[in-house]
């Protein structure tokens, strides 16, 4: 059995506990993790806050700090096969996934590094002419970084990456479903030569999320997960008025007009909602399809669902694997049987797969019948496709909108002005048009209502590392005039 440890203040130690971490395609033990309590979650803040304050790291320049990320990007480039092994063996995600999106993390972490000495204040034209008066964007301090186990590397990169350019420093606490490939990424931290106590990064349970989120030292909270334990994460910032980012769920609507390339659109939807066996915060769960073409859509979709690959996650040949816990796999379950009870038509799928690992096929019902069912109102986070029917552009659009959630969209038509009207009525903070599931370090994403605040990736999201000091400098040699008028 594989051994994992925390990485505290640059050293590799044990946890306060520990716990065995299952492998989703056999149910079987295959590792040992830390698991952190609330004294391993303080000397890890506590680490972050010296680094943060000592001269190995603030006395760095923008520019050298820009060069440890570079240099932890070709180490992550590199090491991305064993990564990838390690995140497909402890999460169930399929080896082709995991591989491919791996190595474009390193361009994350090459984007952020190209950033560091491009964040920039200014200089205000003020209107009192013995004043000079600038802008200095300046880092905000320790950031507690909590991460899910789906796309952990990518969604850690897209908080780690700004908030290392900004100038600060990291406690980041991988989820305890699947930490392997966070801890393991902590060695490629080290081998790329941070000062110690810049990156920290340990697993643990609800105990020790409460003790990050919670720490007096920490100013900025990064999150991504569920809606519920982000109302914790909330409140347990105000105990000291952290700043907090959040990306959460989603029920995202993937809408498919009579005029869309329907052979595109089903490769797209089957991407959507199948890839990552469902398990993504983006997937386009709910397909909102024109009646006048459900029947031909539906009937492409029902084939390409049925001829999927479900096989052990680490062949090549894999097209989906397990969910990546049992937990999951019997939520789903659950739901999708409350849904068919609520009036939903079974398409394809439903039926748990039996035998060793937590397999769930692609399924598709019906929800016309029942545009509130429990398949199109709760993010089921697996491999589900809930379909629904309009017939009307604005029948489109309040669907679309009848939701809580607002992280994603999708748009299939060959209509340039209904693409805009779509683009503009959505609310998501992704509209994704005639493509589906597509991301870039330049772009920024996120969402609104139940699917969080605040934006990863692009400039915007290294802006959200850094707070602003206003710095007046008088230029006049005379004396003060008077003490008492505001000047």
């Amino acid at each position: 059995m594989q051994r994992f440890q925390h990485y505290i203040d640059g050293v590799f130690e044990d946890g306060a506990a520990s716990f065995k971490s299952l492998d989703p395609a056999t149910g079987t033990a295959w590792a040992l993790m830390p698991d952190a309590g609330p004294a391993d979650v303080d000397r890890a803040v506590q680490a972050a806050w010296r680094a943060f304050r000592g001269k190995a790291w603030a006395g760095l320049t923008a520019s050298a700090r820009g060069k440890l990320l570079y240099k932890l990007a070709d180490l992550v480039q590199a090491a991305a096969p064993k990564l990838a092994a390690l995140e497909t063996r402890d999460t169930g995600k399929i080896i082709r996934e995991t591989s491919a999106q791996i190595a474009y993390v390193a361009e994350y972490y090459r984007y952020y590094a190209g950033l560091a000495d491009k964040i920039e204040g200014a200089h205000l034209p003020i209107d009192k002419p013995d004043m000079e008066v600038w802008l200095r964007r300046e880092p905000v301090g320790v950031v507690a970084a909590i991460v899910p186990w789906n796309s952990q590397l990518f969604l850690s990169a897209v908080k780690l990456g700004p908030a290392l350019a900004a100038g600060c420093t990291v406690v980041l606490k991988a989820s305890e479903d699947g930490p392997a490939p966070m801890l393991e990424f902590a060695r490629l931290v080290h081998e790329a030569g941070f000062p110690a106590g810049v990156v920290n990064i340990l697993t643990g349970g609800p105990d020790a999320g409460r003790a990050l989120t919670t720490h007096p030292k920490v100013a900025h909270i990064a999150f991504t997960g569920g809606p519920e334990t982000a109302r914790h994460v909330v409140r347990g910032s105000a105990e000291n008025l952290a700043s907090t980012s959040l990306e959460l769920g989603g029920k995202s609507p993937f809408i498919v007009f009579e005029d869309a390339d329907l052979d595109s659109a089903a490769n797209a939807q089957v991407s959507g909602i199948f890839a990552a066996t469902g398990q993504s915060c983006v997937a386009g769960s709910r397909l909102l399809v024109q009646a006048s073409v459900k029947d031909a859509f539906l009937a492409r979709l029902k084939a390409k669902a049925e001829a999927i690959q479900i096989a052990a996650p680490d062949l090549m040949t894999t097209e989906v694997g397990p969910l990546c816990t049992k937990r999951q796999r019997d939520r789903i379950e659950s739901l999708v049987a409350q849904s068919l009870e609520q009036g939903a038509k079974l398409i394809t799928g439903g039926q748990v797969i039996e035998g060793a690992g937590f397999y769930y096929p692609p399924t598709i019902l019906d929800c016309s019948a029942n545009p509130q069912a429990a398949a199109i109102t709760e993010e089921l986070f697996g491999p589900v496709l809930s379909v629904v029917t309009f017939d009307t552009e604005d029948q489109a659009l309040d669907l679309a909108n009848d939701t809580p959630y607002g992280l994603a969209s999708g748009v299939f038509t060959r209509s340039l002005t209904r693409a805009h009207r779509m683009i503009r009525g959505i609310r998501a903070g992704v509209v994704w048009v005639n493509t589906y599931r597509a991301v870039s370090p330049i772009a920024p994403f996120g969402g609104h209502g139940l699917s969080g605040h605040g934006r990863e990736g692009g400039m915007a999201a290294a802006l959200d590392y850094t707070t602003v000091k206003t710095v007046w400098l008088r230029t006049s040699d005379d004396p003060i005039p008077d003490p008492f008028v505001m000047r």
